[in-house]
């Protein structure tokens, strides 16, 4: 099953499907942030704008009355009033009444408190609206400047400004007021441009003020003073233009900032605005968006796992337990849990593989009772095989009186045979199988005395188990074909070798041998159905082990070093008996099983 499961493949498409969203979403919130924040910097601007228009047009209405106080009759009557004494006359007196009364009317004519003053050189006098006394004409001649004079000074805590305005009559005498006829003074205080602030505040958002580098700042009545000079710090880092707006960040807070330069005074109107406060409410949105995201994504989330551990898990499962049937294990089974179409199929699938491990079972059963009955009826033929030979040895030795040979023929033949009758196991101990084996050489000694014999051991090796009547086959067809048609004196050889796993028992003679074509037609043989060709007790024994070890076991025949054929009997030493002891191998034991 692939790591890249159900779960993770709808996972990712969850989020698949959301990033596309959340970015559209987010690209639409900051498209629309930007146009918002950009579209309120410019309407606060343009109130500003709209503001520095009002605050200009009252000024500019002040500087416009000395022009038209200029050309009143009675202030042209004034200018040209020449007295002879420090004293005013009646005529002069009532003039003075009739300028004051207009000063007044004038004054009164804007909502901005203001006041008027009219300097005569000729009479050496200034007259405003609540009195008409004498001047200075060195300090007049001081303060007469072009334009607006501010000057600030202090109204008890606070400290305020005072905007005045000089004209000349004649105006080329402006450099030389001892020269002019006639000059009027305006001038307010900036509590009427604080007064228009407070009103433009009246909405609590923004925070208004004048600031000019050189003068000073004129603050609404609520300003946030120490906020305020913060903010001029940080708007001193770069010029500022006649119309801008920047976007300021003072003790980790946001500002839009606004300012618009007043031509006429010369002063920078500048206000600020938190951006936190103007997005408050998109920030609301966009929090409750990645809430519902967030949530959209959880119930996601709980979605995939209910289908991963109610669909996913229970069919890697099915596939866990097919592939260990497909191993082979019958009696793997899937644990049924819930009532649903899964554990209906995990029942359904339980009793299917017990039903088929039952058939099995009952298969192999059946198979190993008729290999079993195949080796006992293998094992059968090979008993028979030896009666004739042994009775008639003892017929002959009755015959010719010899008891103690049929004595010693009796005891041996009664040993061989209760090791044959008896033999009910499928494996015996080697020592046993090669004491019947010599039983029966004996009884073979005694039919011919020419006949030696010798059994060669390892340490450990008697221990090793192997079917019963296996050797003896071997032992007979060496005394039979090798030994009887050779004249000389006989011997045979029995020895245990093993070495990788694998044990092997050589039976040698020195008989009259065999060529290697005959040898290899005899192993081609041991292969095919018996024939009439074939040994019975040869084919049987290379049939057994074959039946009991599988195909790594069996018989071979090669030429023995003693001159006549060595029979090689082989098979896998099992686990539990791993531990025999290894004999000296001989030097050609890697060819002895091919």
């Amino acid at each position: 099953m692939s790591r890249f499961n159900l779960f993770r493949k709808i996972i990712l498409f969850i989020f698949l499907m959301l990033i596309p969203i959340v970015g559209l979403y987010f690209y639409s919130n900051q498209t629309t942030t930007n146009v918002l924040s950009d579209e309120l910097s410019q309407s606060n601007t343009n109130q500003l704008v709209f503001f520095q228009n009002q605050v200009n047009t009252n000024i500019d209405i002040l500087a416009s009355w000395p022009n038209l106080l200029l050309h009143d009759p009675d202030i042209s009557s004034f200018r040209d009033i020449y007295l002879q004494d420090k004293y005013l006359n009646l005529d002069a007196i009532n003039l003075v009444k009739q300028i004051q009364t207009k000063l007044s009317i004038q004054e009164s004519s804007s909502n901005w408190r203001s006041h008027l003053a009219i300097y005569s050189p000729s009479l050496g006098r200034v007259v405003t609206e609540s009195d008409a006394g004498f001047y200075s004409p060195e300090e007049l001649a001081q303060d007469v400047k072009p334009g607006w004079q501010v000057t600030p000074y202090q109204e008890g805590t606070d400290q305020r400004f005072l905007f005045v305005w000089y004209s000349v009559a004649p105006y080329s005498t402006q450099q030389h007021t001892g020269k002019s006829n006639t000059i009027i003074k305006v001038e307010f205080d900036s509590t009427n441009i604080q007064d228009m602030l407070d009103r433009f505040k009246s909405d609590g958002r923004s925070d208004p003020f004048y600031y000019k580098p050189a003068s000073g700042v004129i603050y609404n009545r609520t300003a946030d003073q120490e906020l305020i000079h913060q903010m001029i710090a940080e708007l001193g880092s770069e010029p500022l233009q006649d119309v801008e707006n920047r976007v300021k960040e003072v003790d980790g807070k946001t500002y839009s900032v606004s300012i618009v330069l007043s031509e006429t005074t010369g002063w920078y109107l500048i206000d600020y605005i938190p951006l936190s406060d103007i997005m408050k409410p998109i920030l609301t949105s966009n929090r409750l968006f990645y809430i519902s995201i967030s949530a959209l994504l959880l119930m996601s989330c709980l979605a995939a796992y209910l289908l991963y551990s109610q669909v996913q898990v229970p069919i890697k499962q099915l596939v866990y337990v097919f592939r260990r049937l497909q191993a082979g294990d019958y009696g793997v089974r899937v644990k049924v849990s819930g009532r649903n179409e899964f554990s209906f199929l995990a029942a359904r699938f339980n009793s299917m593989v017990e039903q088929i491990q039952e058939l099995f079972e009952h298969v192999y059963m059946e198979k190993i009772h008729v290999r079993e009955a195949k080796l006992k009826q293998l094992q059968s033929q090979i008993n028979p095989h030896f009666f004739y030979n042994c009775f008639s040895f003892i017929t002959s030795m009755a015959k010719l009186q010899k008891y103690e040979a049929v004595v010693a023929m009796s005891h041996n033949l009664s040993r061989y045979f209760r090791y044959t009758t008896r033999q009910e196991r499928e494996l015996v101990p080697l020592s046993d199988e090669l004491e019947f084996v010599t039983h029966y050489l004996e009884i073979q000694q005694m039919r011919m005395k020419r006949l030696r014999y010798y059994v060669a051991l390892t340490e450990g090796a008697g221990r090793s188990e192997i079917p019963p009547l296996v050797i003896q086959p071997l032992v007979e067809n060496a005394v039979l074909h090798g030994i009887e048609p050779h004249s000389g004196e006989g011997e045979i050889g029995i020895t245990f070798q093993s070495m990788d796993g694998m044990a092997c028992i050589l039976v040698d003679d020195n008989g009259i041998g065999m060529n290697g074509q005959k040898l290899s037609d005899i192993e081609e043989r041991l292969n095919r159905p018996m024939d009439q060709e074939m040994g019975c007790g040869v084919w049987n024994v290379h049939q057994r082990m074959r039946l009991r070890y599988g195909e790594n076991a069996g018989l071979r025949f090669m030429a023995s070093p003693q001159g006549g054929v060595r029979a090689i009997l082989y098979w896998p030493i099992p686990q539990s008996h791993g531990s025999i002891s290894q004999g000296r191998g001989h030097e050609n034991d890697e060819s002895l099983i091919g």
